[in-house]
């Protein structure tokens, strides 16, 4: 059984990545350089470790943020550019169970994108979970949908845990 999970939210720039990770958390979260906790549902709580900014906006390389994290759920915020292969290459060849949210099209987006990088079927030959989600609609939907992924996903792993304080989903470590 694959033990770490990457989460990734996929757009164009401003597509609404970080709205979705903001209304996950209920609040506004940054990259940060530990593991935060997650709120579940029935007090039930998991830690994972958020890339908000995503790797290829930065110009950085996922694998040298992600090669000295140790926590087992990735939420990752990436670009819809012809780089973020290389943030999809360190995931596969780290053996993370992957699901991409596609928010296509996004917030600014004229309209629905064609797949010109040929994401998808690269995706689902690697074995990924790929939903498309229209970022121009509310986001409490989407994030509720990762909620779900990662809470079914964390449970069969025996990774939730009862939250120490109900307020917990409002207070996170970075």
């Amino acid at each position: 059984m694959i033990d770490r999970l990457f989460v990734g939210v996929l757009g164009n720039r401003n597509s609404g990545k970080s709205t979705t990770w903001n209304t996950l958390f209920n609040a506004t979260v940054r990259t940060g350089k530990n593991p935060r906790t997650l709120t579940l549902y029935g007090g039930e709580c998991v830690e994972v470790f958020l890339i908000s900014g995503s790797p290829e906006e930065r110009q950085l390389y996922a694998g040298e943020i992600l090669e000295q994290q140790d926590c087992r759920i990735i939420l990752c915020s990436i670009q819809y550019t012809e780089i973020v292969r290389n943030t999809l290459d360190y995931v596969v060849g780290n053996e993370f169970d992957i699901f991409v949210q596609w928010l296509n099209p996004g917030h600014f987006d004229a309209g629905e994108n064609f797949d010109s990088l040929g994401l998808l079927p690269w995706l689902v030959g690697h074995e990924a979970t790929v939903a498309i989600r229209d970022g121009k609609a509310q986001p409490q939907q989407r994030s509720e949908e990762l909620r779900q992924f990662i809470h079914g996903w964390a449970k069969a792993r025996d990774l939730t845990y009862s939250c120490p304080n109900p307020a917990l989903g409002k207070l996170h470590k970075s």
